[in-house]
C-alpha cells in the first residue's frame, strides 16, 4: 500500500515546480473495487469496478486537486484562502488550508448544501458564508474576490486542482494495468472529467496504456452540458453536481468527443436507484456519486453501450456520510421490540 499522497506518488507526472513540499492528508490510493454482482444486475459478462474516492481523508475525490492547490498557495506566500462550494470542495479546502496553517474562507448557495458536508467544512475550522442565489453566482463572486485580493482561489479554476485529480486516472492504469473500456462519472462543474481525460491521455502517451470512452453523467434538473446552455435555476437530488454553467464545461464536452463518449443526464429517481444498488454492493456513496453508475445502466438498457467483454470503471465521487438527509428522510423507523430474549428470537425468526 502506498502512503505517500499523490503529489510525492506522481510527482514526476504532475506540472508543480520543483521543490515544493507538499501539504498533504495522505490522499489518494483509493480503492478500485470489483462489483461483479452488479455486472450481472447491468446486464452480466464485463468486469465492473468502482473507483470509491469517497475514502479520500475528507470523503471525497476533491483533496485530490486541493493538496496540489493548496500546496502551490502556500509556496506563493498565500494567507489566506477562497472557494464557492456545493459542500465537497468547501470541507476539503478547509482541511488542507488549516493542515498548512492557513485561513480558508467559503462561499455557499443558501439551503443549496448537505449538512454533512457543512458541517465538515465548519469542523476544520472554514468561515463559511451562505448567500442567497446558485452555486454559479457564488462562484462569480470569489473569483473577483480573489482577482482583487491577495486571497487565492482554489475551485477547479485553480489548474493545480487538475493536476491533482488527474492522478486517479494514473492510479486506475497502474490497478488495471492499462485504461478501461469506458470511465462513467458525475459532472457538476466539470472539473473531475476534465482532469481524468487530461491523466489518461498523459499516462498513455508515456506508457501506452490506452485510452478509455467517457461517459459523463449530468442529473436531469442540472443539465447544461446536454441541454446546451446554462441552467439559471437548476434543481437535483444530487446536490453535489447542483451546477447550472459549469466552470469546465468546454474542456468537458471536448474530452467526451475526443475520446469518443459522451455527456447524457438521468433523472433524480435514476440516481437514487443506483444509489441504493451500489449500497446493496456495500458501496455507500452521496447521490451525486451515483451519477455514473446510473448513465452505465440507463445507457446500457438502451444499447448504447455494449458491456461484454469490457472493464468498465464508475468513478464515486463522495462518501455517503457527506449527504445522509436522503437516506434518513426515507427511511423507516427501527422497529421496536421489548428488552428480552424471547422477544428479539420472535422477531428475528419472522414470529410476533
Amino acid at each position: 500500500m502506498n502512503h505517500e499522497g499523490v503529489i510525492n506518488r506522481y510527482r514526476q507526472w504532475m506540472d508543480l515546480p520543483e521543490g515544493v513540499e507538499p501539504v498533504t492528508l495522505l490522499e489518494g490510493n483509493t480503492p478500485l473495487i470489483p462489483v461483479p454482482a452488479l455486472a450481472d444486475e447491468l446486464g452480466g459478462n464485463f468486469d465492473l469496478y468502482i473507483k470509491f474516492e469517497g475514502l479520500n481523508p475528507t470523503g471525497s475525490f476533491k483533496d485530490r486537486g486541493m493538496t496540489a492547490a493548496i500546496t502551490m498557495a502556500k509556496a506563493k506566500g498565500a494567507k489566506s484562502v477562497i472557494c464557492a462550494s456545493t459542500g465537497n470542495t468547501a470541507a476539503s479546502a478547509a482541511a488542507y488550508a488549516r493542515r498548512a496553517g492557513m485561513r480558508a474562507i467559503v462561499l455557499i448557495p443558501d439551503g443549496k448544501v448537505a449538512l454533512g458536508k457543512l458541517a465538515g467544512a465548519i469542523a476544520y475550522g472554514a468561515e463559511v458564508i451562505q448567500i442567497p442565489g446558485s452555486f454559479d453566482e457564488a462562484l462569480a463572486f470569489v473569483v473577483e474576490i480573489s482577482q482583487k485580493s491577495d486571497v487565492e482561489l482554489v475551485n477547479s479554476l485553480n489548474p493545480y486542482r487538475l493536476e491533482g485529480q488527474k492522478t486517479a486516472a494514473f492510479e486506475i492504469c497502474d490497478t488495471l494495468g492499462k485504461a478501461p473500456d469506458w470511465l462513467c462519472l458525475p459532472v457538476g462543474n466539470a472539473g473531475n472529467i476534465t482532469s481524468y481525460w487530461m491523466g489518461f491521455t498523459q499516462y498513455h502517451a508515456v506508457k501506452q496504456s490506452g485510452l478509455p470512452q467517457i461517459l459523463g453523467v449530468q442529473a436531469a434538473g442540472s443539465a447544461p452540458l446536454v441541454l446546451g446552455h446554462a441552467v439559471d435555476h437548476p434543481e437535483t437530488v444530487a446536490t453535489a453536481i447542483r451546477i447550472g454553467n459549469p466552470a469546465r464545461g468546454e474542456e468537458a464536452l471536448n474530452a467526451a468527443e475526443k475520446s469518443g463518449g459522451r455527456i447524457i443526464a438521468v433523472t433524480d429517481e435514476e440516481i437514487l436507484a443506483a444509489q441504493t444498488l451500489l449500497a446493496s454492493n456495500g458501496i455507500w456513496v452521496e447521490p451525486a456519486s451515483a451519477a455514473g453508475i446510473a448513465g452505465l445502466k440507463a445507457q446500457i438498457a438502451a444499447g448504447q453501450i455494449d458491456p461484454h467483454g469490457k472493464k468498465i470503471v464508475a468513478v464515486c465521487t463522495g462518501h455517503g456520510m457527506k449527504d445522509p438527509d436522503i437516506i434518513t428522510s426515507r427511511m423507516t423507523k427501527p422497529t421496536l421490540v421489548p428488552a428480552n430474549f424471547d422477544a428479539i428470537s420472535a422477531f428475528i425468526q419472522g414470529g410476533k
